[in-house]
């Protein structure tokens, strides 16, 4: 109740009820800009006190809560978004970044394949060096980093590792990023930048995983730098996990496991795929705070995601406990399709180039096979379960 207290002042304060004059001069953008950031600090203020909790309690439930209210907005703002034009949705993006709503030049990472160049004296090598010291290496590094964090399993990693690159491949056609040469793809993104990220995600679960008890209490440290350093350290292991449970995920258990799992990495491939179409499509520089915020806001959300969908999976295999998937999940996929909806209103007429026809026969082959595998699967098992009936 404190914190309403210490809002409706603050909000008494900004905008001007107490000095109506104050506010009599601004202008309708800057009062109606002003009106909006203030409904959302009510919001957020909220969700930080009442807003459902979830089953992480690192570093404090609260937190959790305003990511809950993060998440919220971010839906609500989309659906906003997807009920605008194409130019109306571009000239409201300059109110997040006064940078944005200008057209962007297009950039192809595969014009000029050649490793070697030999008519550049300066620098023989420079689609390489060009390659190696552009922003995306270090995204990507830290991007599968994060995902390593989140996953916690490293088949499923490089499950999700290939499928990008497959994804960047068949939609290669329609934006200019994903054309990239064969060796930006093979060996840069999987064999070392993806590699590189997934090993340190790992490196980085394992370490906590496996972390060591300290058996020597706080008031037994012979000096004062003792402890101060374990002070620090207990202040500081507040924002890690209470425990780094084992995310087992167990995709070939079953037919219906399959799915379970297939359907988590369409929803993180699309999510991927979202960021490049949304900023083709409304005008949204790489470098733009705005994709970084839209990163990290996803990467918040989606650590309580993951930890609710694998322990409805777990929940299920158990079958003692109630099988229900949490809010996050259900919010984090209404999210993920409210933004793909944005990418196919706003994409219309922007890609006149067709699919190549190998891509929809490959694609169409890999579905045929995956339907058939299943059935084949599932009737596998029916008829274990029908001899065990008849023994």
């Amino acid at each position: 109740m404190n914190l309403f207290c210490y809002s409706d002042v603050f909000i008494s304060w900004v905008s001007g009820a107490l000095d109506p004059e104050c506010t009599a001069s601004s202008d309708l953008v800057t009062s109606v800009t002003r009106g909006v950031w203030a409904m959302i600090a009510v919001f957020l203020a909220y969700c930080l006190l009442q807003a459902p909790s979830t089953i992480l309690i690192r570093p404090h439930p609260a937190i959790w809560r305003l990511v809950h209210g993060l998440a919220v907005i971010y839906l609500v703002a989309l659906t906003f978004l997807l009920f605008q034009k194409r130019d109306d949705a571009r000239e409201f993006m300059k109110f997040l970044h006064p940078d944005l709503g200008l057209e962007l030049p297009e950039r192809s990472y595969g014009t000029d394949c050649r490793i070697f160049v030999p008519e550049n004296p300066t620098n023989r090598f420079k689609n390489v060096y060009a390659t190696l010291f552009d922003e995306f290496v270090a995204a990507h590094i830290i991007g599968w980093w994060g995902k390593a964090i989140l996953i916690r399993n490293q088949p499923l990693l490089w499950v999700l590792s290939i499928g990008f690159e497959l994804m960047e491949l068949t939609f290669r056609h329609m934006l200019p990023n994903f054309n990239e040469c064969w060796w930006d793809s093979i060996i840069l993104d999987i064999l070392i930048c993806n590699w590189f990220g997934i090993w340190a995600g790992m490196r980085t679960v394992r370490y906590f995983d496996g972390k060591t008890y300290n058996w020597v209490g706080l008031s037994r440290q012979p000096n004062i730098i003792g402890k101060s350093y374990l002070q620090v350290k207990r202040s500081l292991g507040q924002f890690t996990p209470a425990q780094w449970d084992k995310d087992e995920w167990h995709p070939l258990l079953g037919p219906w496991r399959f799915i379970q799992i297939l359907a988590l990495c369409i929803v993180f491939l699309t999510v991927e795929l979202n960021t490049f179409f949304l900023k083709y499509c409304l005008w949204i520089p790489p470098r733009n705070p705005v994709i970084v915020y839209r990163l990290v806001l996803w990467w918040l959300i989606a650590i309580p995601t993951i930890r609710e969908y694998n322990v409805y999976l777990q929940d299920s295999d158990s079958r003692t406990l109630v099988k229900k998937i949490g809010a996050f999940c259900w919010l984090s996929l209404a999210i993920c399709v409210v933004e793909l909806l944005i990418c196919v209103k706003f994409g219309h007429g922007l890609y006149p180039k067709p699919m190549p026809s190998w891509l929809v026969h490959f694609w169409i082959s890999v579905g045929v096979s995956l339907v058939l595998f299943l059935l084949l699967w599932t009737s596998q098992l029916h008829l274990l379960v029908s001899r065990k009936k008849w023994k």
